[in-house]
């Protein structure tokens, strides 16, 4: 059946699209994203630049999206702006490079932000549907992410219509928006499981301008594999959340659990689901990826929602074939809602997430490689860490061969601070730092969680600091850093 809009090409919905105006893009993670409209915009831009015309637009997405989006736009030097999350090599190269403006955001702020007006007019909503009705009400596909609240805010809409996604997917989205502040009412969202909104998002279909047909998959990649070091930060995970059920800080129901995205959340998650003593568990994260689909298979977790489908192509036509086991088992919300604070804070979350940098004394730097170049963004590890029953982050000790070390004396650039960060896991151990002060949580993030080779330099460094409530040194704090940019290797550091 066709769908009951004028059909467009990708070329000609492009062709709508107009030099200096706002896209809202569907999509969290490349799950989601639209794929032949924002190639052809990007074939646009190629066209218009060899014309000599001027030609870029802002793009706001949920998070990160897929080549066919970012990296298109970027290789053609189409964005003007970008926001709040990425991870395209062509995108990152063009924002540290300073030719792509990029303002990174917790994303949870992200669609209240766009309500409130904080980001200027949206011009335009392009987003991904598996079905869409002559009233207006628009089934998304394999991510909610923000785009709600593109289309509620966006002048005009096209919808890439993807059949590759079944319309059997109806039931699997709860779409709930809050209301701006002063009418804000509590989020009714008690246990991870409850659904508050509607299984489709309804726009005014007289925004609707065309609909796009395609048949492409998501472009999610897999994850690099285990190794020992990331199967050994699972396991001291693991083993410490069993040790938190067994001295009675989290109950023998266990709690919820927020994990990010990656090869190390991966083994984590993998250890939990081993771990004799931690029970059939709940989530409430944003990206579900491939080893929380087989959890989920195994019954080691009974219920998950997020708010993207970031598994293989394969994987997911495994679900695909199964919808009917995973009705009910899982269900994909807007960002806004899985990440915000209060449901956070609520329910409980335990909240695992990856660490590029920490410091002694317990700060995290998630996004800046030596404190300058971006790397992804912030994405909604702080929307969880803030608010977490317990925060926990992770991360190999070294990086490059063992030429850095991913625990330095200060953070180059600092996304955490010691006051919202209460758990440390390397392979070498855990440092907790819950009832410690700085120097206490020096002594433990030195003995347990940084490489052998590099702990009597850190013990070097804290025991020769000045005096202070937080010990720090200001000519060698970044000794680190600098001996990485002068020699290519940590270990040369001058303290």
């Amino acid at each position: 059946m066709k769908p009951p809009f004028p059909s467009l090409t990708a070329e000609e919905a492009a062709a709508l699209i107009q030099n200096d105006q706002v896209i809202g893009f569907s999509g969290f993670t490349p799950a989601g994203s639209p794929k032949v409209i924002p190639t052809a915009i990007a074939e646009k831009a190629v066209a218009e630049h060899a014309a000599g015309r001027p030609f870029k637009v802002g793009v706001i997405t949920g998070a990160s999206t897929g080549p066919s989006l970012d990296g298109a736009l970027a290789k053609a030097d189409a964005i003007k702006f970008r926001t709040p999350y990425q991870s395209d090599k062509d995108l990152r190269a063009s924002i540290n490079a300073g030719k792509t403006h990029f303002f990174d955001m917790h994303l949870s702020l992200l669609p209240q932000y766009v309500r409130y007006g904080f980001l200027g007019d949206i011009d335009w909503a392009v987003v991904e549907a598996a079905d869409v009705s002559v009233d207006g009400k628009i089934l998304l596909t394999t991510s909610v992410g923000a785009a709600p609240t593109f289309l509620s805010k966006a002048k005009k809409v096209i919808v890439e219509l993807n059949r590759r996604h079944p319309k059997e997917l109806l039931g699997f989205h709860d779409i709930y928006e809050p209301e701006s502040p002063p009418h804000r009412r509590p989020i009714p969202i008690c246990n991870a499981d409850d659904r508050i909104g509607t299984q489709r998002v309804w726009v005014d279909p007289k925004k609707i301008v065309g609909v796009v047909e395609c048949d492409r998959p998501d472009e999610v990649k897999d994850f690099s594999p285990v190794t020992d070091v990331t199967t050994q930060i699972g396991w001291n995970v693991a083993e410490f959340l069993a040790a938190e059920i067994r001295n009675g800080h989290i109950p023998k129901s266990f709690l919820p659990i927020q994990s990010g995205v990656g090869n190390v959340a991966n083994a984590v998650l993998g250890a939990m689901g081993e771990h004799p003593e931690i029970p059939r568990f709940q989530m409430y994260t944003e990206v579900i990826q491939d080893s929380v689909i087989e959890l989920v298979k195994q019954d080691k977790c009974g219920f998950v929602s997020g708010v993207s489908l970031t598994i293989t192509d394969n994987v997911l036509q495994s679900m695909y074939d199964n919808l009917d086991y995973f009705r009910g088992r899982l269900i994909l919300r807007p960002q806004e809602i899985a990440n915000n604070p209060e449901i956070v804070r609520r329910i409980g979350i335990v909240s695992i997430n990856t660490a590029l940098e920490a410091d002694i004394f317990g700060n995290i730097n998630s996004t800046h490689v030596l404190g300058q170049k971006m790397m992804n963004g912030i994405g909604g590890s702080g929307d969880f860490t803030r608010n977490a029953y317990i925060s926990i982050f992770t991360c190999p000790s070294t990086a490059k061969g063992g030429m850095i070390s991913a625990i330095v004396p200060m953070c180059s650039h600092m996304d955490h601070s010691e006051h919202s960060v209460q758990v440390l896991v390397t392979e070498h151990g855990v440092a907790d730092f819950r009832g410690k002060d700085p120097r206490e949580r020096a002594e433990t993030v030195i003995q347990n969680c940084v490489d052998p080779s590099y702990r009597d330099m850190l013990w070097k460094y804290f025991q020769h600091t000045e005096n202070g409530h937080t010990p720090q040194s200001f000519r060698t704090a970044f000794a680190f850093h600098e001996a990485f940019l002068e020699t290519g290797d940590m270990h040369d550091a001058k303290l």
